[in-house]
């Protein structure tokens, strides 16, 4: 198309999620003219930040990884990382505890340093085994990171060919059809490492017991570097906001859509709960799309893309944004507690859709980024815990969250920390709050969970069943947390493009680059 048809295309992005955020500003940078509506009154989606006691607390994602994909579009952009934003590599990764054992175990951006450490907690044989783990998650990120992560609309048949003989070796050496925990029994005789690493599945809201083992390479995208963001994960959303409106883009906040507009089998825009009507050419969806499957956006998009089931979702959590003033354990920024039974949380959660009764507990310390705090007093933290996505099902009542609360609570305390603070320095959120925060999602933070071999091939893709709309968000290819719903964007954003250069909807867009051929050009092949 002509630089004066790319103006006269317009696009209605809908959710000012990262996914949404990151369509609407390339969409901008290549020329188009964009509206961005959001219902909430700042960007971020799940990205959002709690006020406590006059604090902005972080409470969704809080990990920055996978620089690379914000390099990439921020380059597109035309300005750099470092430009937008202020970073602070973390050495220690994560702290772990365990309720009755004295030690801890920290892991570290350096491996040698995470290999010596797991030497001593765990003895010499599982510090070797835990190099030949990392070589192996190495092996499968770098094998997945082109024909998977990178294009949008990957299938069985065509990742056989993206991978090629080398790519199939290393997946094949995971053992056909494999669960994450199944790898980790062979890789970890210490059952501790097991419940360490098999948190890794709780990053893409799934059960260790039933997500694939190349969910090891989370791994490799937690060596690759963990970053701590001045102003939070919320102002990576603010950041965002910001430079798309300076590329262009109109920005609508507190503004709800009510409907998809479809006019003879086609997106033509977006209708407002205030009756307003937004007509546009393209429409980008960064929702859950759950809710387009059930007709919460209307009749017209409601085949646009499958409903998912209850009993395919993701977990949902029960968090507390807090001030308070920590005493007895060291926190580091990301802290992780387990309990006993690590079977039993998943049991409790995906089987008998109850409050875990052995919950393991993840602390952010939002003031450590830099280790000890600045000042002593009170300070900001985020606890979370898994729980089931019914919260369109079923409210948990005051007397199951208080008891989940009391039993968090309690294993923070059994190793060895203690929380002090008033009723009104702590908000919890529950999944009946997060529904209502997500509509069409029960609470699920995460999309569809992720279990089974052939998940990954069952979330949408950019490219929806419905002419002339696009998905991004956390419930599509390539799927949840930050980056990956960052990268959805991008993917949105190059599948509009590359209809807009073509006539033909079949073309499947790849975005190039990666740790082969470094390029931030988006491609599309037949």
């Amino acid at each position: 198309m002509t630089e004066v048809a790319l103006r006269d295309h317009r696009v209605v992005v809908v959710g000012a999620g990262i996914g949404g955020l990151v369509s609407a500003l390339l969409l901008a940078c290549r020329g188009l003219g964009v509206t961005l509506v959001e219902s909430a009154r700042s960007p971020g989606g799940k990205m959002r930040h709690v006020q406590v006691d006059g604090a902005a607390v972080d409470s969704g994602p809080t990990v920055f990884t996978m620089r690379w994909v914000f390099d990439e579009i921020l380059a597109e952009a035309g300005t750099s990382v470092s430009a937008l934003l202020k970073l602070t590599p973390l050495d220690v990764l994560a702290r772990h505890a365990w309720r009755g054992h004295d030690r801890r175990l920290d892991l570290f951006a350096d491996t040698a340093r995470s290999a010596a450490a797991i030497g001593e907690f765990s003895g010499a044989a599982e510090a070797r085994r835990f190099l030949a783990f990392c070589e192996q998650a190495r092996k499968v990120y770098h094998a997945l990171e082109g024909p998977y992560i990178r294009s949008e609309r990957p299938s069985l048949a065509g990742m056989v060919g993206d991978l090629g003989p080398r790519g199939m070796a290393v997946l094949a050496g995971l053992g056909p059809f494999a669960s994450l925990w199944r790898a980790l029994g062979r890789h970890f005789h210490d059952p501790r490492l097991q419940q360490l690493f098999g948190r890794y599945a709780t990053y893409t809201g799934s059960s260790p017991w039933s997500a694939p083992a190349t969910l090891m390479l989370v791994a490799q995208v937690e060596l690759d570097g963990v970053w701590a963001v001045e102003g939070g994960m919320h102002g990576v959303a603010c950041a965002l906001a910001g430079l798309a409106q300076a590329r262009g883009v109109d920005l609508r906040y507190g503004e709800r859509v009510d409907e998809v507009l479809v006019d003879q089998g086609r997106a033509c825009g977006v209708r407002l709960a205030s009756g307003e009507a937004l007509t546009a050419d393209s429409v980008v969806f960064n929702g859950d799309v759950n809710a387009l499957a059930i007709g919460l956006l209307g009749a017209g998009p409601t085949r646009a893309t499958p409903a998912v089931k209850a009993t395919q979702r993701s977990l949902s959590a029960v968090t507390w944004s807090m001030r308070a003033r920590s005493q007895g354990f060291p926190l580091v920024m990301h802290n992780v507690f387990f309990d006993h039974d690590y079977r039993s949380e998943f049991d409790d959660i995906f089987a008998a859709r109850q409050l875990p009764r052995q919950g393991t507990v993840y602390v952010c310390a939002q003031d450590r980024a830099h280790g000890e705090l600045m000042e002593p007093g009170a300070e900001r933290l985020l606890c979370l815990v898994n729980a089931p996505a019914t919260g369109d099902e079923r409210a948990f009542d005051d007397l199951e969250t208080d008891s989940c609360e009391h039993r968090s609570f309690q294993l923070l305390r059994d190793c060895g920390l203690t929380l002090d603070f008033q009723p009104h320095q702590s908000v919890r959120t529950t999944p009946q709050q997060f529904e209502r925060l997500f509509p069409a999602t029960g609470g699920a933070l995460y999309g569809r969970a992720t279990h089974g071999w052939m998940s990954s091939f069952q979330r949408p893709s950019a490219l929806s069943a419905l002419p002339g709309l696009y998905l991004a968000g956390g419930s599509v290819h390539p799927g949840p947390g930050v980056p990956m719903a960052a990268m959805s964007g991008r993917l949105a954003a190059a599948t509009l493009m590359a209809h807009l250069d073509s006539t033909s909807r079949s073309r499947r867009v790849r975005i190039s680059g990666g740790t082969s051929t470094p390029s931030v050009t988006m491609a599309s092949t037949g």
